[in-house]
């Protein structure tokens, strides 16, 4: 299951930094999950200090 980013976003690119298939970039008030290339495990929730990453 993909992830997708909340509002609750700081865009501290945390999340960016740990995905392993390079689907989350930089939004222009958030970042955002390529839902298409996500492969849902997770590390970009596992990162983020606000825990904006959740399961779509």
């Amino acid at each position: 299951m993909a992830f997708k980013i909340t509002d609750e976003c700081i865009k501290c690119g945390a999340c960016a930094e740990e995905c392993p298939v390079s689907a989350i970039s930089e939004g222009d008030d958030k970042y955002v999950i390529d839902a298409d290339t996500c492969i849902g495990c997770g590390n970009c929730a596992a990162v983020c200090p606000v825990s904006a990453p959740v399961e779509d």
